[in-house]
């Protein structure tokens, strides 16, 4: 049986289009989760907001991008909170969008010092989160909240982020996709400073043949015909000279 999304507002109605287009316009290196995030919590009716991408390497959710949160209670999650989260993984392993409630009572939660000493603190009161895999791989995550006082979240907002969920993960895999590795970064960035392939292959330590496999590796990920091409695009972005 389809599902029927009730309360949504010509408006809202818009501006989930204006997601679904910004997310197929996404370049393959654009991190869509800070565009996107402000319009998902908009159409979400959601207060704050939240998405981290989880690295089984280091074990730990990084990369953050918040939305009416304080910096520096987020560090506080990144460094202490995010391991004595007593939801989050839960959530996560659902894969699918869901509602905190469905996890954890609200009641229970609210006894745990993550509640008391870091959500209440920004005044999180109710979540919805959206976690995305590409098979064992993971994409990103959403994480929306409301503010104590607020409507629950609900089938509305659970069939919005359904629909969309197909659109976040195409957007997102795409990126991790053609995301350059440590080595073809550092390959890029030298190329950026305008050293050649001998330079690249003396500073790195690595075999002139070796520097031309990741610079063309780099040029096919972003989608330049020449090195000018790929030198021209990093000197542009910030932080990489």
């Amino acid at each position: 049986m389809d599902q029927v999304i009730r309360d949504i507002t010509l408006q809202e109605m818009q501006l989930f289009g204006d997601i679904v287009t910004r997310l197929n316009r996404a370049g393959p290196w654009d991190d869509i989760r800070g565009p996107v995030l402000g319009d998902l919590a908009r159409l979400l009716r959601a207060d704050y907001g939240a998405s981290y991408i989880w690295s089984e390497a280091s074990g730990r959710f990084g990369n953050a991008t918040i939305l009416n949160m304080d910096p520096d209670n987020i560090a506080r999650y990144d460094d202490w909170f995010q391991y004595r989260d007593p939801v989050t993984h839960r959530v996560r392993a659902l894969a699918r969008p869901a509602l905190v409630d469905e996890v954890m009572p609200r009641e229970d939660l609210r006894r745990t010092e993550f509640y008391t000493d870091f959500l209440a603190r920004d005044g999180l009161s109710h979540g919805i989160n959206l976690f995305l895999k590409d098979g064992a791989r993971d994409l990103g995550d959403f994480r929306l909240w409301r503010a104590h006082g607020t409507p629950d979240f609900g089938d509305r907002e659970l069939g919005l982020l359904s629909a969309l969920e197909p659109f976040l993960k195409a957007a997102l895999r795409s990126q991790q996709d053609t995301a350059l590795t440590p080595r073809e970064a550092e390959v890029v960035r030298l190329v950026a400073r305008g050293c050649t392939d001998r330079d690249i292959s003396r500073i790195l330590g690595i075999r002139h043949g070796t520097v031309r496999t990741h610079l063309g590796r780099a040029m096919a990920k972003e989608g330049c015909a020449n090195r000018s091409e790929l030198a021209a695009l990093y000197s542009s972005r910030s932080g990489l000279n």
